[in-house]
């Protein structure tokens, strides 16, 4: 089974923000970029996704959700800033659930970049552009990464 990390849609300028920025939400092109995913993504089973609490990520995979008759479960270990070993026993919680995770910039970095340091080849110079999703493989055994870029809209 893959699990998808799915960095969260495009949210507007977090300087321009005012308020709690876990309320920000995605901007008219994140929305649009939300609702490119189900097409985007439709060649993958997910049984399960899991979202940090913050606003711009449950946006992100909500048509998703929709699409696929889940439910978006709310999780603070996709929460900005979690520790790298909060991701890793995430990650081999949901590795045989077919499940997609949205996080942020920070926490796709440090699972890719450990998996990177780990001999997983994620390319010379690997990315984490808002709405573009890692599909992890076999993260139970011999893990394998690819890139999916952001859809386009």
């Amino acid at each position: 089974m893959s699990v998808l990390l799915l960095r969260h849609v495009h949210a507007g300028d977090r300087a321009a923000w005012n308020g709690d920025d876990r309320i920000r939400p995605a901007s008219p092109q994140g929305r649009r970029e939300a609702e490119a995913l189900p097409t985007l993504l439709a060649a993958h089973p997910i049984d399960r996704i899991l979202s940090s609490p913050a606003r711009r990520c449950l946006d992100s995979v909500q048509p998703l959700a929709d699409a696929r008759g889940l439910l978006v479960e709310s999780d603070e270990r996709l929460a900005e800033g979690v520790p790298l070993d909060v991701i890793r026993a995430l990650l081999r919680e949901v590795a045989d659930q077919g499940a997609l995770l949205c996080s942020h910039g920070d926490v796709i970095a440090a699972a890719i970049t450990d998996l990177a340091e780990q001999g997983v080849e994620v390319g010379a110079s690997p990315e984490w552009e808002k709405a573009s999703t890692w599909i992890l493989d076999g993260l139970a055994s011999t893990p394998a990464a690819h890139y999916l870029p952001p859809p386009s809209v």
